[in-house]
């Protein structure tokens, strides 16, 4: 009934949303940092996740369909791999080591990952890559809310 392509991508967006769930701790030290007025409230980030995540998932089976030839096919792995990578990376350098400023750095790789895949998965699916597109309007809000916590609440990594 479900084809390989769509196991997986429905496995990398489940992996993906579950693990930033279990890797954001809205503890003490989150709720104590200084925040700008416009970062939306908490409950939002999951259901925001699970759409954005739900959007890429179905892109990789739009592209995934649209391949060619085995080339083409690693090229749509190689963007989904590298994505996952960097995604994951971020909720614990953040949440975990307490180090936004670590994660402001590592969000430039996760936003050209994303950015990738508006770019490359186009020549496979056009709607693919615009399902992308929310992908990387709510990593570049994630970046700029990022960097104003970083600004005002450094420095980090001190006892």
């Amino acid at each position: 009934m479900f084809s390989t392509p769509v196991i997986a991508a429905i496995a990398w967006a489940v992996i993906l949303g579950g693990a930033g769930g279990l890797l954001t701790e809205i503890g003490a030290w989150y709720k104590n940092l200084r925040k700008p007025s416009w970062q939306p409230p908490d409950w939002l980030f999951g259901p925001a996740w699970t759409i954005i995540l739900g959007l890429a998932a179905w892109a990789a089976v739009l592209a995934w369909n649209g391949t060619q030839t085995q080339g083409d096919r690693l090229i749509v792995i190689a963007l989904y791999v590298a994505n996952f990578v960097f995604h994951l990376l971020w909720s614990p350098l953040f949440f975990k080591f307490k180090r936004p400023d670590w994660a402001l750095v590592e969000v430039v790789f996760l936003w050209s990952s994303v950015f990738a895949m508006c770019v490359w998965l186009r020549p496979y699916s056009v709607l693919a890559s615009w399902l992308i597109v929310p992908y990387l309007v709510w990593v570049s809000f994630a970046a700029m809310l990022n960097a104003k916590i970083v600004q005002l609440n450094r420095p980090f990594g001190r006892a």
